[in-house]
């Protein structure tokens, strides 16, 4: 079997931190849905090859949310 696209393993990479750190992908999702985050896609290049990537933001309510907490 070949191995895994280098964009595929880059994303892996990238789940494996924040899961490490611990972010799990259904909390960022949660954080998006219930508007404490925002998430846009943007497409750029990575060593000539087009990718997609996922900013997340923390919107002014998640600011707020946050700032009860400290």
């Amino acid at each position: 079997m070949p191995p895994p696209p280098p964009s595929y393993r880059k994303r892996r990479r990238a789940l494996e931190f924040l899961e490490a750190h611990g972010f799990k992908i259904e909390l960022l999702v949660e954080l998006v849905r219930v508007g404490l985050a925002t998430a846009s896609t943007e497409r750029m290049l990575a060593s000539g090859r087009p990718i997609e990537i996922t900013r997340l933001k923390i919107t002014g309510a998640g600011r707020r949310a946050l700032a009860q907490v400290r």
